[in-house]
This record gives structure tokens, C-alpha cells and sequence, in this order.
């Protein structure tokens, strides 16, 4: 049984709240960001949304950009910072963390936990998929960034059975009536290349993982004939083409970029769709598994503008910050005047034959939860995370944000007394 796939002896849980910057419709042609334009004027009020929410796209920055070296290199553990972030922990059983406090780009502090651990990354794996369809859309467009952006707002495609089926809800946006409505994806939906982005790393929709996983797949397949396929072509195309051919390929292109990266294939992989309508043209290969430290490498290499080129790091930074309702990690209250990019994914189930506890993030057979999220708080201290767990009979959400205000009080601590040490040694200079 495919563990990415919901059953009955399974529950997948993905929520993930709506992101990238409210003020994007123009660029991005994302419906749901024209409706929320109007919290920006406070014409409608969504009493959900924090104060740091409302980063404008050109405030989103990529911070290492000017120090690209090797992460092996960042990622060597701080003594002290390893100390306190470890005492934080209530058992280190079921736990796996990487923290960077990146608060001062030239005194990077690191932290690690049993980083090398395997979790089942859930739909966190879907940032994989983000970053296979950017490579692909960088591959036919190398030099020209406002041509691939022309292509992901303007193409449309349909779901078809790649789709089908996700009990998570996508927005559905009337821009004319002015509504929107929340419903599962269906056959006959068509969307923008962006939209489907957006409802993957949003709502963390499983069939729009699918169908971006699909699209970059066409694109390297099709060359440049992707700006002009159709969708009959594309269908006609994958009603003949060779399973175990296409599988092979579908995984190594999701895959190939990680290890462009350096992570390697323990660290981080992704063997299956996220839907089981794509099981008549592609299979799995090779199963799911995501570590700390390879989530660490990946997330680094976005601040440094690595992972592909500059503008598409950039760009999926965007498509992970959250501008709406926030929850597990991100839900720390600690956290409303922050700016946060996030994803999160979570995978329980229950053994009704075991006497441990088990209901909803409560899993006594598996209790996956991960969250990987960037920080920026406005007085310039900014933090990376990478937590993945597997705490069984928990309620993981609720361990999450306890850890994040935890982790949050902590960095934000040790940053006060930099400054303060700061302050106090530019005044002995002063004074000298």
C-alpha cells in the first residue's frame, strides 16, 4: 500500500494555509490573491490574518545570496547553540531538528538533532515537486525569467484523472460575483500552471501535486512544443506512452534536483504521485523519505539563490509565504509579527488492537508530523527550522507550536544579548 495515499486504515492531514504575497495578482493571475487584495484597504477583514502576513512581494528577500558557500560548510554545529536548543526537547525518542539562526549572515549558529533520521515526509515532498517543475520551466526558458512567469499565468490545464482523488479542498474563485467557494478538485477543472502551484503548496491539495508533477514532466518531454501542446496531445500522449519507461523518467525528474544539490538519495526522495489517478500512466519507485539535514541543505541553498537559479528560488520563497490562517508550528502565537514561509505535512494511523491512545495527529501505529518554515521577525532576527516527528499518541500539532514558541524564545534571547553585547563594545569604543 502507497503510505502517500489515503485508505481507510490511513489518514493523510495536510493542511496548509494560503500563501504568497497578497499583492501578487498582477504577476501571478492567482484569483484568491485579487479577493484578499482587499485586506490590504481593509475593504474585507479576515480576522485570521497576522501582521505578518502582509509582506509586499518585492519585501521578500533571499538572505545568503551574497555568500554561496558550500552548506556542508554552514552546517557545523554551534556548542553553545547545540546546548540550548537540545534542552528544549522533552524526549529526543521521535524527533528529528535542524535550526539555523541566521540572524547575523556572518556568525551562522547551527543546530542539529538527530538530523540523519528517516521520517516520511508527507506532503512536504511537495516542495520537490515545486522545484522539478522550476527546473524544467528554467530548462525552456534559460535566459528569460518574464517569459516562463507569461507561461505559468497564461497556460491553462485540466486535471483529467491526475486529479483524482484528494479529500482536501481547493478555492474557487468567481472574480465576477465576487465569491469563492472551497470544494475537492474534479475531472474537468482547469486551472493556470500558477493556480496549481498555488493550490499545492496552499491548501497542500494532493491531486494539483499531481498535476504540476505532470506538467513538469510534459515539459521535458516536449521541449519547447510544451508552449503550444494541447491538452488532447497531452492526453493522446500519455494513453500511449510506456509505464515503466515514463515511471523511470517521472522519478528521476522530481528526484535529479535534489541531487543537483547535494542531497543525497537517503536524505531526501520522492518515489510516488501524490494521487492514484496518475496509476494508469505511472507507477512508484523507490518510496518516500525526508531528514533534517537534507531539508536543512535544500532550504539553505533557497537563501543562497541555489536551487535552480536566483529567480526561482526566489520564486518558490514567495509560494511558501503565508497569508492566511496559520497552524501547527506556524500557529505559535510567539510567531504573528513574524513573516513565515512554510509547509507543513503530517501522516497518522491508528491500530484499533493496541490499548495507546489514537485519534486525530495521535497515530499508535505512525504519528508522521513535519514542518519546515524561515522566520523573519522585523527586528532582524531571522531563523530556519526543519522538525519532523514521530511521537506516537501525541498530538503532535500541539508539540509543534509548543516547540516553535520554545525555539522562538530562545533565539530571540540570544540575539537580545548579541545586541546588547554589541551595543555595550561599540560604547567602550566610543569611549576609548
Amino acid at each position: 500500500m502507497n503510505i502517500l495515499r489515503y485508505s481507510i486504515s490511513v489518514s493523510i492531514v495536510s493542511l496548509m494555509a494560503i500563501l504568497y504575497p497578497i499583492d501578487g495578482y498582477k504577476s501571478t493571475g492567482i484569483k484568491r490573491l485579487k479577493r484578499l487584495e482587499k485586506t490590504l484597504d481593509s475593504t474585507l477583514v479576515e480576522g485570521y490574518l497576522k501582521p505578518g502576513s502582509f509582506k509586499r512581494s518585492d519585501e521578500v528577500n533571499l538572505w545568503l545570496c551574497e555568500d554561496t558557500k558550500p552548506v556542508d560548510s554552514l552546517m557545523v554545529v554551534d556548542k553553545d547553540f547545540q546546548s540550548k536548543m537540545r534542552r528544549l526537547f522533552p524526549s529526543r525518542a521521535g524527533y528529528g531538528i535542524a535550526v539555523m539562526d541566521m540572524s547575523n549572515i556572518d556568525d551562522l549558529k547551527y543546530a542539529q538533532l538527530n538530523e540523519n533520521s528517516g521520517f516520511q515526509p508527507g506532503s512536504v515532498g511537495k516542495i520537490a515537486v515545486a522545484t522539478a517543475f522550476f527546473n524544467e520551466l528554467r530548462n525552456l526558458c534559460p535566459e528569460d525569467w518574464s517569459v516562463r512567469q507569461r507561461l505559468m499565468k497564461n497556460k491553462i490545464v485540466r486535471s483529467g484523472n491526475w486529479g483524482l482523488y484528494d479529500h482536501h479542498t481547493i478555492p474557487v474563485v468567481n472574480l465576477e460575483k465576487d465569491k469563492m467557494v472551497k470544494r475537492t478538485v474534479v475531472f474537468n477543472d482547469e486551472f493556470s500552471l500558477y493556480e496549481w502551484l498555488d493550490h499545492m503548496l496552499s491548501v497542500s491539495n494532493n491531486g494539483a501535486a499531481s498535476i504540476v508533477w505532470r506538467e513538469a514532466l510534459l515539459m521535458h518531454v516536449f521541449g519547447d512544443t510544451y508552449f503550444s501542446l494541447t491538452q488532447e496531445e497531452a492526453d493522446a500522449y500519455f494513453n500511449q506512452a510506456d509505464k515503466s519507461e515514463l515511471t523511470d523518467i517521472a522519478i528521476d525528474l522530481v528526484n535529479q534536483p535534489l541531487r543537483n544539490l547535494g542531497i543525497a538519495h537517503e536524505e531526501w526522495r520522492l518515489g510516488s504521485f501524490f494521487t492514484n489517478g496518475p496509476d494508469r500512466y505511472v507507477g512508484s519507485k523507490g518510496g518516500s523519505i525526508g531528514t533534517p539535514k537534507g531539508l536543512m541543505k535544500y532550504m539553505l541553498q533557497l537563501e543562497q539563490g541555489c536551487v535552480i537559479d536566483e529567480v526561482s528560488s526566489l520564486e518558490i520563497k514567495k509560494l511558501l509565504y503565508m497569508t492566511d490562517r496559520r497552524i501547527r508550528y506556524a500557529y505559535s502565537p510567539r510567531l504573528n509579527n513574524a513573516a513565515v514561509y512554510f509547509k507543513s505535512g503530517s501522516l497518522y494511523s491508528c491500530d484499533k488492537s493496541k490499548s495507546t491512545p489514537c485519534g486525530k495527529y495521535m497515530g499508535n501505529r505512525y504519528n508522521y508530523m513535519n514542518s519546515i518554515i524561515t522566520v523573519e521577525h522585523t527586528d532582524g532576527t531571522n531563523y530556519m527550522v526543519c522538525l519532523m516527528s514521530n511521537v506516537l499518541s501525541k498530538n503532535s500539532a500541539g508539540d509543534h507550536m509548543y516547540l516553535a514558541s520554545a525555539i522562538d524564545k530562545t533565539i530571540r534571547s540570544i540575539n537580545d544579548t548579541s545586541k546588547d553585547s554589541q551595543e555595550v563594545n561599540s560604547e567602550n569604543s566610543d569611549n576609548n
